[in-house]
Order: structure tokens, then C-alpha cells, then sequence
């Protein structure tokens, strides 16, 4: 062969050669196709011969034939799972796809850990099956496992209604190289509750009133959902009657009117009253009595500066300890005992301290003066 011959020999295989792309095992490249038909396509992917690569590698699941995935002309990603040998190489667009959307995860993942960023990204999880420890799931045909605990909230004990759920979560533990995916919808359920929290306090003031849900109930009150966040209305904040319990005035579900008592946006605390929105019936009550009148009632309460008349059932007066007798007295009980029914006058009425004042002494006076006018005005008709 002459000199001239094996250099322009030498010069095409140089050409060809600067033509082939720098490729590698184990990575992800770009390939045409440039060849379908029903059981394979076949790829150029810068290599020295064109790879075909199966139906069952080109989607999942196994199309009836590789022309329903891709078509001539296709510029597709594709996973070499190695080069040489008789076909030129075995490539994979199923785990090609794969790689993209582990990379589309750790960018997520990245995006959500970063302490700045205040709008988590989310990926959507198909609830598959019930096992042991949580559920599996299926992220853009990844398989993932999501804990029971990182399922809600609160404790879920029965998580097959789930199955069959599209739901959004969060990443948060992968490992592609073990294809270990591992997701979160309480974390995110959580950084919801607590923006809502942060929307709420920042609009909330002491003094407000607000439509609010009856969430749970306690011995000691009650939970009631404001706009996403809860407050408690203390069991003394109920209503203006005695409440022995608080499903006595309220339950779950219930839709009232709460006052805003007081707000701790540290804490996350709100405090709330139901029986602030309502007038107090004690005033309905005190509008039908006057200063002056003379009533009758039964003594219900004896104590060491006077004695405590009802007035009607719920609505008690005070007469105080100088206006139970005309002689000095050391002790309520040396004047009246419980039970006893007594005329008294009306002293005095507190609105705003809601105190009726009463006096037996003024009402014994007043009738002994009333009798002495009496007893004039028949002498002086006779």
C-alpha cells in the first residue's frame, strides 16, 4: 500500500472519529432514532454502529409495539447499560426516564431543604398498596414508601382508604443508587399549618369576632377552628349559665360566633369566648326591676357579710349585712336562715358590675310607714 494511500485511510478514520461522541457506560445520553418497527427502535447515539433497544425497555408498562412510543426522527434520552458485543450495546429509555426524574427529586428536595424558600415543590404519589409500616406509592413510575407516621398528623391506625389516592408529598430520604425513595405528606401538611398559623395570628386581634368551628371538646372547654387555626374557650367562657360540661352547650361541628379574649402569636395560643357574642341574660333580667321596688324572695345563701336572695331562678340580689336587721347582728344566720322568703328593697342595681343591692330593713321601714299613711288617711275619713 502506498504512503499516499494509508494516510488518506488514516485521515478518514480521523474524520470519522472526531464524528463519534465521547460516551460512557452507566450514563445517560441523547440519541435519534432512526429506525421502528413493532419490536424494537434503533438508536444513533454518536456511538460506531446505530443500538436497538426492545419494546419492553422503551416504557413501562411493555407497549403491544415500539412504534406506539417513539417514532423515526425522535431525539429520546437513553440509559447505556453498556457498549460492544455483536448488537453494538444495550441501551434502556426506561431507565433513562428514571434517572431524569431522580434528578427532578434531588432538585426538589434540594429546593425544599434550602431555609429561605417559604413555597415547598411537591410531587404527586399514587397510593398503591398497604404494607408493612406505611404504603407504597408511585412517583412518575418511581417506586416510593411513604411511613404511616409521615402519612398525616395525627395517627392513622387503618390506611387502606388511602389506596387507590393520588396525594401530594414531599421527598425527603433518596438514594438512587439504591432506588430508595422515601416520602413525606406530613411534612407538608405541616408547613401548610404553620403558614396558615402565621396568616392567622398576623390577622387576629383581641376584641375581634369571628365565625368559628367546634373541633373537639374537652372537660375543660373547647377547640373551635378560626380560619385554620384553633382556640380554646374555656368552659367558663361557654355561656353566661353554668355549664357542667361542655357538650351541654356545644358540639363538634357546630358553627358559632367566638370573642376574641386574648392572642399569643409565641405561645400559639388563642384564647376565645362564645358567651362574649351573646348579651348577658342577667341584664334581660335586671331591665325588669327598678331601684326602689319591693320584691319578695327566698334566701339561698348565707355568708359572712350577708345573706343572697333569689330573686327568680338564676338572678340573685345581696342584702348586705346592716340591711338584714334593726339591731346589730354578728352573723348572717341571726336574722334569716336559708330558705327563708323575705320582702325586700331594691338598693341599688350594678349594670356593669352586674350587683343587685337589697335591704330588708329598708322594706320592713317602708312598710310600716306605708300602714302608718294608711291607718292616717282611714282616721281622717271617719
Amino acid at each position: 500500500m502506498s504512503e499516499d494511500l494509508k494516510n488518506e485511510e488514516m485521515g478518514n478514520w480521523l474524520d470519522e472519529s472526531e464524528n463519534f461522541k465521547e460516551i460512557h457506560e452507566h450514563e445517560v445520553v441523547e440519541g435519534t432514532v432512526v429506525l421502528v418497527n413493532r419490536d424494537e427502535a434503533y438508536v444513533d447515539i454518536g456511538y460506531k454502529q446505530e443500538i436497538a433497544i426492545p419494546k419492553k425497555e422503551l416504557a413501562v408498562p411493555e407497549p403491544d409495539s415500539a412504534e406506539d412510543v417513539v417514532k423515526q426522527g425522535d431525539v429520546i434520552r437513553v440509559y447505556i447499560q453498556s457498549l460492544g458485543g455483536e448488537n453494538g450495546g444495550v441501551l434502556s429509555k426506561i431507565k433513562a426516564d428514571a434517572e431524569v426524574v431522580w434528578d427532578d427529586l434531588r432538585a426538589i428536595k434540594a429546593h425544599n431543604d434550602d431555609p429561605e424558600v417559604t413555597e415547598l415543590q411537591t410531587v404527586d404519589a399514587h397510593i398503591n398498596n398497604v404494607v408493612k409500616g406505611g404504603l407504597t406509592a408511585t412517583v412518575k413510575g418511581l417506586r416510593g414508601f411513604i411511613p404511616a407516621s409521615q402519612m398525616e398528623l395525627h395517627f392513622v391506625k387503618d390506611l387502606t382508604g388511602y389506596v387507590g389516592q393520588t396525594i401530594q408529598a414531599l421527598p425527603i430520604e433518596i438514594e438512587s443508587h439504591k432506588r430508595r425513595l422515601v416520602l413525606s405528606r406530613r411534612q407538608l401538611l405541616e408547613r401548610e399549618r404553620e403558614l396558615k398559623q402565621q396568616e392567622v395570628f398576623n390577622k387576629l386581634h383581641e376584641g375581634d369576632v369571628l365565625k368559628g368551628t367546634v373541633k373537639r371538646l374537652v372537660d375543660y372547654g373547647a377547640f373551635i377552628d378560626v380560619g385554620g387555626v384553633d382556640g380554646l374557650a374555656h368552659i367558663s367562657d361557654l355561656s353566661w349559665e353554668r355549664v357542667t360540661h361542655p357538650s351541654d352547650v356545644l358540639k363538634v361541628g357546630q358553627e358559632v360566633d367566638v370573642y376574641v379574649k386574648n392572642v399569643d402569636p409565641e405561645a400559639h395560643r388563642i384564647s376565645l369566648s362564645v358567651k362574649q357574642t351573646q348579651r348577658d341574660p342577667w341584664l334581660d333580667r335586671a331591665e325588669n326591676y327598678h331601684e326602689g321596688d319591693l320584691i319578695e324572695g327566698k334566701i339561698v345563701k348565707l355568708a359572712k357579710f350577708g345573706a343572697f336572695m333569689e330573686i327568680e331562678p338564676g338572678f340573685d340580689g345581696l342584702i348586705p349585712m346592716g340591711e338584714l336587721s334593726d339591731r346589730r347582728i354578728e352573723n348572717a344566720d341571726e336574722a334569716v336562715q336559708v330558705d327563708d322568703v323575705v320582702k325586700v328593697k331594691i338598693l341599688r342595681i350594678d349594670l356593669k358590675r352586674k350587683r343587685i343591692s337589697l335591704s330588708i330593713n329598708r322594706a320592713r321601714r317602708d312598710g310600716v310607714r306605708a300602714n302608718f299613711r294608711r291607718y292616717q288617711t282611714s282616721e281622717a275619713n271617719e
